[in-house]
């Protein structure tokens, strides 16, 4: 299981999974094994509000918090693919790991993803993350909207942490 940041960096890394083991199994096993360090996500976007990002190519601009963060949300999901492909490409041996012992499948992965970042960080025109590397969000200009949320305890919790994360968003 990898995180990736919206400078196609990857941020958190978990490996040693065999490759049959479902993703939801890994994350949940993450999310309960706080010595891991695994940052620990906001509830996912708003229901009933715009999502994909082709929704906001044929339409306005994302309008208010609920949009907007939908809207970031949405953008950091294309990140990870994109941070993937990338890796892949570059190296392609993480494709081809069938022949390989699965401990050294392991040491691949974990010795490929920080050069993947080093390069990432050093060298901003590489040629990998040339045709992956897209404009930025912030030429959006986001309005301000409140809204209140209700739920559990814990909803409660994660639509507060994700209404931060909006409010931040349309602040910037």
């Amino acid at each position: 299981m990898a995180v990736c940041d919206f400078n196609m960096c990857f941020t958190f890394v978990w490996v040693g999974w065999e490759g049959a083991t479902h993703d939801a199994r890994i994350f949940v096993e993450a999310l309960r094994r706080p010595h891991l360090g695994f940052p620990h996500p906001p509830k996912g976007p708003y229901r009933g509000e715009r999502y994909h990002l082709a929704d906001f190519r044929r339409g306005s601009q994302p309008r208010g918090m609920k949009e907007v963060f939908n809207h970031r949300h949405s953008s950091l999901r294309c990140t990870i693919e994109r941070t993937f492909d990338v890796w892949k490409n570059r190296w392609r041996i993480v494709r081809q790991m069938h022949s390989f012992p699965f401990d050294k499948q392991v040491k691949i992965v974990v010795a490929s993803m920080p050069l993947h970042n080093f390069i990432r960080v050093r060298s901003k025109t590489d040629s990998e993350f040339k045709p992956y590397d897209v404009p930025s969000n912030d030429e959006i200009n986001y309005e301000n909207v409140n809204e209140e949320h209700r739920g559990s305890v814990r909803e409660m919790e994660m639509n507060e942490e994700r209404d931060r994360i909006a409010q931040l968003l349309m602040s910037s």
